[in-house]
């Protein structure tokens, strides 16, 4: 069970020194469109390569999710009785190896974000605008390195001074969540004291990451994770969604 906005247990978190935000599933429904480049991506391949059976949701669920995209691709193909060559990662999209089919669907994913853009949550801009106008410093921690595009898409990345992405987390040989790097750099970059703000996060990696850096404390979003397992993972407070600071 999430917290109820009517709890008097929320905090102010104008109080706070700043608040460094995670951003696919916290600011913005990045998934959504993940899952669609996916499709839109091995919909063209199946048809090239004359693979069967088609793909579904379902696939996406069973062999891509949560996996790291290279991973994905080789889990899909391998289901399809389908072996290419791994490659390198910088190999071009148009290459037959796992790595260039998941580069394909990176250029397939930025094509879809030029196209239609990317709505964020209104509870989280709703936040953002609060915070800013109490002037409260603000910053993006996400592990993509699509997030700058994203924020772009999004219409919000002009907001936040600091963006830790996955750009400057592999430039600066930054381990990734669940370890306290990434959240640590920021709070550094941000130029506050991690026990004196507050990290919001969706994914229980990131949970622990903000907990390991020493965050005060720990808003998790529950999009679908779980309050329980959020708690479990060291949140401090769980909500469904950010405008419960707000109203």
């Amino acid at each position: 069970m999430t917290d109820s906005p009517d709890l008097p247990d929320l905090p102010d978190l104008t109080a706070f020194e700043g608040v460094l935000f995670d951003l696919d599933g916290v600011l913005t429904p990045t998934a959504e469109v993940h899952m669609r480049a996916w499709k839109t991506m091995f919909d063209e391949l199946f048809a090239a390569w004359k693979i069967e059976p088609a793909y579904t949701d379902r696939d996406y669920f069973e062999y891509v999710d949560g996996k790291k995209r290279y991973d994905g691709v080789a889990s899909l193909l391998r289901s399809r009785d389908v072996e290419v060559p791994w490659g390198d990662p910088s190999d071009d999209p148009s290459e037959d190896t796992v790595c260039g089919v998941g580069n394909r669907k990176n250029e397939v994913f930025s094509r879809i974000l030029r196209s239609e853009g990317i709505a964020p949550y209104p509870g989280s801009v709703a936040l953002l605008d609060l915070l800013q106008a109490a002037g409260t410093p603000i910053a993006v921690v996400s592990s993509s390195k699509n997030a700058v595009e994203v924020l772009d898409a999004a219409g919000i990345r002009e907001r936040f001074p600091v963006v830790m992405d996955g750009v400057i987390a592999e430039r600066d040989n930054l381990s990734s969540k669940p370890a306290p790097d990434v959240f640590a750099e920021a709070a550094r970059l941000l130029g506050v004291d991690p026990a004196r703000s507050v990290a919001v996060e969706d994914a229980l990696s990131g949970v622990q990451s903000a907990v390991a850096a020493g965050y005060g404390v720990v808003v998790g979003v529950d999009r679908g994770v779980g309050a329980d397992d959020l708690r479990a993972a060291g949140a401090t407070v769980v909500v469904d969604d950010l405008a419960a600071f707000v109203d």
